[in-house]
């Protein structure tokens, strides 16, 4: 071997070696600096200012080896939880449930999903939370609600239930409905026909979650009793899911010709807004809660409608077009750089937006967004994190995104268990489709992948239960897991704890003025943020080599605060992957 070639290789070793090794960079802020600049913020907010940690409740932690995660192992990981840094925790549905679709097909809203625990269960969850500073956020599911709920089965009982004008029926003497599409039935229809009173039912969703009907005023009041109920038991907020679809007309006219199948035909239907200011009398102003919906409309307006302070309707709202491009053959830098900052122009002055890239219904962040080879999956994923917390609005951050979690590789439908990706499949099938190529889509961008339990350690299972799991896990456990992570001051875990000190500590990442620089670079993401005299500037790597930002900047004026290599770049040349904040001097 040629001295050349040696000298090279350790050359190699050295970077990636560096990344392995990442996050040692400070977190130097003034303590003075939060208080100084906080009485100069007009309109603050604890949930503007709050990282959401958002929880799976059954790929957390199982406490009584049924390989299904529940309350109570959320309550022994509560110390875990506090140590990240983050202010609130959300719960994907907790209620009782058949679980056709884990939960988001609720058969009863006061009570615990039998799986999870208990009513007691959940009383002493939010004690231990509230003894930590923790809030909680709900996820309320009322577009729908399962099959087998009350109101349903009085529903379809007769044509002259008082309970029939909770859903939306066609009697079938009137002959089929006009066409709806359903995003997860296996045919996409989205009327069934059902025997016991001649008539098809309405579910845009699984064929168990028909739809609920919000132009019944009765129907209306039960969902805000409901509400009602949960913040008294001490819930601090309210995600509203599919929400945006609630509002449909009635009488079902024909859709233009040519129309495309598609949810956002349901879209933002008229009396949307009614409702949620209806909603906001009757609950969020009688609480100290904040509510977010999913979706943030077809356009800019909408969106601002649902989240403008004066329209009296939600906090925020998160918007999908950026998480959006995450997909199977991967996305340009400069859209992903285009879409977030027309966002953040657009809310720069009114209204408010949440940051993410990954959720229950993603892939997992490194996998989707970053590099998850062993030699870049930690630096790619501090880098991603390094985004998601010096971007203005307030951040939304998946469980298990910390620990760099990986994509689990469902190689064969056999081993999926979402009753979505299910359906597809069938439908795919009976279509002719390359069901391979399906399955290689699916491996990588299906929402499994982000379901499969957490790393906990290196024991059986993960540490996750000491029975069967429900849904496999990930492979990679042995080396990806929180006990390694604790041990190591350079882990992904550790790294994630210093970016939640660093934003509470600088309230410039939270309302800071956004500007994005060096525009056409397609491996850089540069911006700065400003508030009140101090300026900060953040460049992030999105490639696997090195690369130079073009800034401007004076970069001798600029002290490293926090980077996820050992040794930070000071010159704006970055290596793979690197993400380094920086505050700039006057």
């Amino acid at each position: 071997m040629s001295k050349r070639l040696i000298i090279a290789l350790f050359s190699v070793f050295l970077l990636l070696s560096a990344c392995k090794s990442s996050g040692t960079g400070t977190s130097k802020t003034n303590t003075n600096q939060t208080s100084t600049v906080s009485s100069e913020i007009p309109d603050r907010k604890w949930w503007k200012e709050a990282v959401v940690y958002q929880i799976y409740p059954r790929s957390f932690k199982d406490s009584n080896g049924d390989g299904i995660g529940d309350l109570r192992g959320i309550i022994e990981k509560l110390d875990y939880i506090k140590s990240l840094g983050v202010d609130v925790i959300w719960l994907n549905p907790i209620f009782s449930s058949p679980n056709d679709d884990n939960g988001y097909d609720v058969s009863d809203y006061r009570n615990i999903m039998k799986d999870f625990g208990t009513m007691a269960d959940f009383d002493e969850l939010v004690k231990g939370l509230k003894s930590r500073n923790i809030k909680l956020v709900m996820d309320v599911v009322v577009n729908h609600s399962s099959d087998e709920h009350e109101w349903f089965k009085q529903s379809r009982s007769s044509r002259d239930n008082p309970y029939r004008d909770y859903y939306y029926w066609w009697n079938a003497d009137k002959g089929k409905p006009p066409a709806r599409y359903s995003l997860f039935d296996v045919n996409h229809d989205a009327w069934k026909y059902d025997k016991q009173s001649d008539a098809y039912y309405l579910h845009i969703f699984s064929q168990k979650q028909p739809d609920l009907n919000w132009s019944n005023p009765k129907l209306r009041q039960e969902v805000y009793d409901i509400m009602k109920f949960w913040a008294e038991k001490g819930t601090d907020g309210f995600r509203l899911d599919a929400f945006q679809f609630v509002a449909k007309d009635p009488k079902f006219p024909e859709f233009p010709a040519g129309t495309e199948p598609s949810l956002m035909n349901y879209s933002m239907g008229e009396g949307i807004h009614d409702y949620l200011k209806e909603m906001n009398r009757e609950v969020f102003s009688k609480y100290d809660v904040f509510s977010v919906a999913e979706g943030a409309g077809r356009n800019m307006q909408d969106a601002h409608d649902l989240v403008d302070a004066d329209r009296n309707e939600l906090s925020m709202a998160y918007a999908f077009e950026p998480a959006d491009l995450g997909r199977y053959g991967g996305y340009k830098l400069t859209k992903f750089k285009e879409v977030f900052s027309k966002w953040d122009k657009e809310f720069a002055e009114k209204g408010w937006l949440s940051i993410f890239l990954a959720n229950h219904d993603k892939a997992r962040l490194v996998s989707l967004w970053g590099n998850d080879k062993p030699e870049f999956r930690d630096c790619s994923s501090k880098m991603l994190s390094t985004f998601l917390m010096t971007m203005r609005g307030t951040t939304y951050y998946y469980n298990g995104d910390e620990l760099a979690m990986t994509n689990a590789g469902f190689d064969k439908i056999e081993e999926i268990r979402d009753m979505a990706l299910l359906n597809e499949y069938q439908y795919q099938k009976s279509k002719g489709a390359d069901l391979i190529e399906f399955l290689k889509r699916i491996s990588f961008e299906g929402r499994d992948n982000s379901r499969t339990p957490f790393q906990w350690n290196a024991t059986d299972n993960a540490g996750f239960t000491t029975g069967k799991p429900w849904i496999k896990i990930a492979p990679n456990y042995k080396e990806i897991n929180a006990e390694a992570q604790e041990k190591d001051a350079n882990s992904p875990l550790n790294y994630f704890r210093k970016l939640t000190k660093l934003r509470k500590e600088n309230l410039v990442l939270v309302y800071g003025k956004y500007t994005l620089l060096d525009e056409p670079n397609e491996s850089i993401y540069a911006y700065t943020r400003e508030l009140n005299g101090k300026k900060m500037l953040i460049l992030l790597n999105f490639n696997d080599k090195e690369s130079t930002a073009n800034t401007g900047i004076d970069m001798s004026k600029a002290k490293v605060v926090l980077g996820n290599y050992a040794t930070p770049s000071s010159s704006g040349k970055l290596k793979p992957y690197e993400a380094v904040v920086y505050e700039l001097g006057n």
